[in-house]
């Protein structure tokens, strides 16, 4: 296990000592570049940090289509091994919150240089480095006024210390207290400063399991997650973000992790059961309520009439809590729905929020709703006579993973056979594929076709721009099986989405429906 390895898994249980472990904790703030203390960080995709000016020469990434947005068609492998991934330059914006931290550090510990005297500290250091280890030039005995952390760090800063290298500490025997109490006092003061920066900005707690986002903000991952519930907008600066909004894939911020875990090991602690508290119930109790009816698409508005007795209970209990139910498509054929068996709906679904209901006199209720998010039922069960279940969210893969899957299918050879639909439109660019469905949709509007008219049109809006949009869209609007329609849901991918429309409209146009 390497030496950045074992004190990771040291943070990670019991913390770091300002004194014995003075040079694992300087190591977790150097960049792996250029052994320097983070200068200007930025937050790669992948969770790890590097100073600015040490990101890789960028290159021309091909073969992408989607999403076009600026700074994505520039791109630079990962410098990590462990990563080594294309990264999109949009996505490796500065860390504010570390580059916060980092200011912080560096000024607390010129205040303490320029006050500590008498206290002196002998270091030496040892190369990992086989070529330097080899070496018969004996490494140079450097002494710094101040306390072990402050003479490694002080190191680091002047570049006199790689980033794979230890350290041998020399110390007078009189002076092991003064040392250790140096440390203990520049850490105490270097924590009083920085808490307010490692403070997320939603709960106003002490961030946990901390996650940056392309613009460079650091967020806890559930705050963040609850956020991208409601808006795909940065609650700091309002940039859009286009990630999944669980974050099931979204790498946590390695620097941050590691020096909460290694600084204040205790008020992480609190803080994870803290929120365990808050989570209760916990997973796997049938606490979501199911309405057995027919398709719905995030996204986009669903109109009920609620008359039968259960459900009028369900939507009751609805308004009393959180305002949300998970939308089903009854299985008329009795397919069989993965782990679930043959149940009387399909397992994918959508989940809605009631934005208005008006009762009537006779007890019915129209609800106007919208959809959140794509959910799978886990389990499910009766209550007072209708469908309540266990769900977990059903998001798409990540960014790179989609533009990965562009760039393989967009670069493979023509098709032998031309009039192969399914082939022709594999090879498609993803906004090719987008421009294919606006433009069906503006001839059939030219058509005066009956499924886009003016009323419908004002329910659902025009036709989106937005490739991950448009689908969910046309689905709603075409008068089609719902069966049909139901093969967006266990997508995990824009392009696979906007692949079933092209062929729908391939068969539409063939008149062979």
């Amino acid at each position: 296990m390497s030496e950045d390895a074992r004190s990771t898994e040291k943070s990670e249980s019991s913390g770091l000592d300002p004194h014995e472990d003075a040079r694992a904790l300087v190591r977790l703030i150097q960049c792996a570049q250029c052994s320097r203390p983070y200068r200007t960080p930025v937050t790669l995709p992948c969770g790890r940090s590097l100073c600015r000016e040490c990101l890789p020469q960028t290159h021309e990434r091909e073969n992408i289509s989607y999403p076009d947005l600026p700074g994505r068609k520039q791109g630079y492998q990962c410098p990590y091994v462990e990563c080594q991934d294309e990264h999109p330059v949009s996505d490796c914006s500065i860390d504010v919150t570390l580059t916060k931290v980092m200011d912080s550090i560096a000024e607390i510990v010129a205040k303490h240089a320029s006050t500590v005297r008498g206290t002196l500290t002998f270091t030496e250091e040892v190369a990992h480095d086989e070529a330097i280890s080899m070496s018969t030039e004996k490494p140079p005995t450097r002494q710094t006024y101040g306390g072990r952390l402050m003479a490694t760090y002080l190191l680091a800063a002047q570049g006199q210390l790689a980033y794979n290298a230890d350290l041998l500490y020399q110390s007078i025997s009189d002076q092991v207290e003064s040392e250790r109490g140096l440390d203990n006092k520049l850490v105490k003061e270097l924590l009083e400063t920085t808490h307010r920066e490692v403070d997320c900005q939603v709960c106003y707690n002490l961030m946990l399991d901390p996650v940056t986002t392309t613009c460079g903000h650091t967020l806890c991952r559930k705050c963040l997650a609850r956020v991208l519930d409601h808006s795909f907008h940065c609650p700091v600066c309002r940039r859009g973000l286009a990630v999944p909004t669980s974050l099931q894939n979204q790498p946590s911020n390695k620097t941050l992790v590691d020096l909460l875990n290694g600084l204040c090991p205790d008020a992480v602690a609190a803080r994870v059961q803290a929120v365990s508290l808050e989570d209760q119930p916990g997973e796997g109790e049938l606490d979501t309520p199911l309405f057995v009816c027919t398709s719905a698409f995030p996204g986009q508005p669903t109109f009920l009439r609620i008359f039968e007795p259960r459900y009028r209970l369900m939507l009751r209990r609805c308004l009393l809590g959180n305002r949300e139910f998970g939308m089903l498509m009854y299985n008329r054929y009795h397919e069989p729905q993965g782990e679930l068996g043959t149940v009387p709906f399909y397992q994918y679904g959508t989940m809605l929020q009631v934005l208005h209901c008006q009762t009537l006199p006779d007890g019915q209720s129209l609800i106007e709703s919208r959809g959140v998010y794509r959910f799978r039922v886990k389990s499910h069960g009766l209550l007072d006579g209708y469908t309540v279940g266990s769900v977990e969210r059903f998001e798409d893969v990540s960014l790179a993973e989609e533009e990965r899957l562009e760039a393989e299918e967009t670069s493979q050879p023509p098709p032998a056979d031309e009039t192969d639909m399914h082939a022709v439109i594999s090879r498609m660019p993803t906004q090719d594929l987008l421009a294919l469905g606006r433009e069906f949709v503006y001839r059939m509007q030219a058509r005066s076709a009956s499924w886009l008219a003016q009323r419908v049109l004002d329910t659902y809006g025009q036709p989106p721009e937005d490739a991950a949009l448009f689908p969910y869209w046309f689905a709603s609007v075409l008068p089609i099986a719902d069966e049909e329609k139901y093969k967006l849901m266990g997508t995990t991918t824009v392009r696979e989405r906007l692949k079933i429309t092209a062929s729908w409209i391939r068969r539409i146009e063939s008149q062979r429906w």
